[in-house]
């Protein structure tokens, strides 16, 4: 039995902290949009615009979503030193941010049933009430946007960590490694204004020209803009859940460090696996084959410590008979 003490042997599991101007951010913004959203699905059902009611009702599911994503913060940071989780909470935070990616498609799909009922059976809207409520849940917008985008960069500054690896400018392109649940709220936000530039257009339209078909018409476009939007952060949050990133820059640089600081006992890589634990942390396990007994797990994972975003490594070694 040990006696000693083992505790440079044992490591925590929390890949992913610094959460609270995020969390922060996304409670405002959910309090904010909650209180638009009251006023514009009331004026909507008032002056029978289905631009307005679609952007209210639109607005109750982004409400609905900054709560969830606020709630997911809160979670992960509650139970961040629970045992049950092998590799932390941050894909609490995930998992919000594919329900909110969900979320947005339903809506978009009550946004087409109501355009074309809307276009089958047309009501005269009450363009005056309408348009100038529609104009300030754009401003309403553009400040919880703005509110995000601030607690984005305070979250990025203060809680991710800089690396000069070749796989970085990469992810500086496509920004996987940032904040999923941030992401989806900031995209809730950006998707409503959208809705409310288009429902603005179609009021405008209307009221000058007549048009009435441009109401439901723009309802149409808002929902498809919604579509292709929720598309892309269900695909990026899904490659996270399913851990589905042996595609990312960091597993070929692994195979390469292998290679090139291994090669004189003929070692080979045998089995990677690399999956994300954190916004840019990554657990790898590994098994080698070689001809060099001197090889040992502690060398390896010097010759990996390099690329600061891998957080966990797990090295199994076979001598090769």
């Amino acid at each position: 039995m040990h006696t000693h003490d083992l505790s440079k042997w044992r490591h925590a599991h929390v890949f992913s902290a610094n959460s609270a101007s995020a969390e922060r951010g996304t409670q405002a913004v959910m309090w904010i949009t909650l209180a638009m959203m009251a006023v514009e699905i009331g004026a909507g059902w008032w002056s029978n615009s289905m631009a307005l009611l679609a952007d209210g009702w639109h607005m109750s599911s982004h409400a609905l979503a900054l709560g969830l994503s606020a709630l997911a913060y809160a979670a992960a940071r509650r139970y961040a030193s629970d045992r049950r989780f092998a590799f932390g909470t941050w894909k609490i935070e995930v998992l919000a941010a594919y329900t909110s990616a969900l979320l947005l498609v339903c809506v978009a799909a009550l946004m087409v049933a109501g355009s074309i009922d809307r276009l089958w059976s047309p009501r005269p809207i009450l363009y005056q009430e309408a348009i100038p409520i529609a104009v300030i849940g754009l401003l309403v917008n553009l400040l919880c946007a703005w509110i995000l985008h601030r607690a984005g960069h305070t979250h990025h500054d203060h809680g991710g960590h800089t690396h000069g690896h070749s796989h970085h400018a990469h992810d500086e392109q496509h920004p996987q490694h940032h904040d999923l649940n941030l992401k989806s709220a900031y995209l809730h936000v950006v998707a409503d204004a959208a809705t409310s530039v288009l429902a603005i257009a179609a009021l405008i339209g209307g009221q000058m020209h007549g048009w009435a078909w441009l109401d439901p018409v723009m309802g149409l476009v808002g929902a498809l803009l919604i579509v292709l939007w929720a598309r892309k952060l269900i695909a990026d949050t899904g490659k996270v859940l399913l851990d589905c990133e042996m595609d990312h820059g960091v597993v070929a640089e692994i195979r390469e460090a292998i290679t090139a600081d291994f090669k004189e006992g003929h070692t080979q890589l045998t089995d990677l696996h690399v999956w994300r634990v954190g916004k840019d942390a990554y657990a790898v396990a590994l098994a080698l084959v070689t001809h060099d007994r001197a090889l040992t797990p502690e060398r390896v994972k010097t010759a990996l410590a390099i690329h600061e975003e891998i957080a966990h490594v797990t090295v199994e070694i076979n001598l090769c008979a």
